[in-house]
């Protein structure tokens, strides 16, 4: 502020209230007023009576201090909804528990002679091709689901690989190569996994999706 305070008892004492720390929300609000309130009027105490403060310093002095405590209760305010937006968020997800769903990953599961995943395409392709791979890092078989539009689409193995034979029962990964024309598009492979339980994270609800692990549920492009 503008006025200098001398050193008085009352202007230590407001200097003091000044710099304590505060809490949030409307307490933080108040508690910010009080010590505005205890500052301004040490300040009016312990003036210079040759030049004093005028009302426009005062005025001014009163608008900051209401513009802070404005934010100090919009903060609060926002902070409630957020906390009430991620509770809502994690009952909703609740719901996904027992169901599967697609999320980025490139784990394929083969039991009982199917298995399944699924691709995320940012703009239509001319083909769309999956490679399932073994643990050994051996292409097995190759899925040409033709052209696609843009979106999310899955794709099932039936566990035959290119050679006739059927493949063994357990964890596969896959890649996919998916072309526009003469132009490789980025597209993402999706995992398919069953929600398991739900949990909340620091940025919302969290997934536990088997075989996959945690998953934002964000991140979750389809609910099979």
């Amino acid at each position: 502020m503008s006025t200098t305070i001398s050193n008085s008892t009352d202007a230590a004492a407001a200097k003091a209230a000044l710099t304590a720390p505060a809490a949030t929300g409307t307490r933080g609000a108040n508690d910010a007023q009080d010590r505005f309130l205890k500052l301004l009027v040490s300040q009016l105490k312990n003036q210079d009576p040759l030049n004093p403060m005028d009302n426009a310093q005062i005025t001014s002095q009163m608008a900051q201090i209401s513009t802070v405590s404005g934010i100090d209760k919009l903060n609060a305010t926002l902070q409630s909804m957020a906390a009430s937006f991620s509770a809502g968020q994690s009952l909703q997800a609740t719901t996904m528990i027992g169901h599967s769903v697609l999320v980025p990953g490139t784990g394929l599961q083969l039991q009982n002679g199917m298995a399944q995943g699924g691709v995320s395409l940012p703009q239509a392709a001319d083909k769309v091709v999956v490679s399932i791979v073994d643990g050994s890092g051996l292409v097995v078989h190759k899925v040409d689901l033709g052209a696609q539009a843009a979106g999310v689409l899955s794709f099932q193995w039936d566990g035959v690989t290119d050679s006739g034979a059927n493949a063994v029962p357990g964890k596969y990964n896959f890649s996919i190569q998916a072309i526009q024309g003469d132009t490789k598009i980025d597209a993402v492979a999706l995992a398919l996994g069953l929600v398991n339980s739900v949990n909340q994270g620091a940025n919302g609800a969290v997934l536990n999706v088997s075989g996959v692990g945690s998953v934002a549920l964000s991140d979750v492009k389809q609910v099979m």
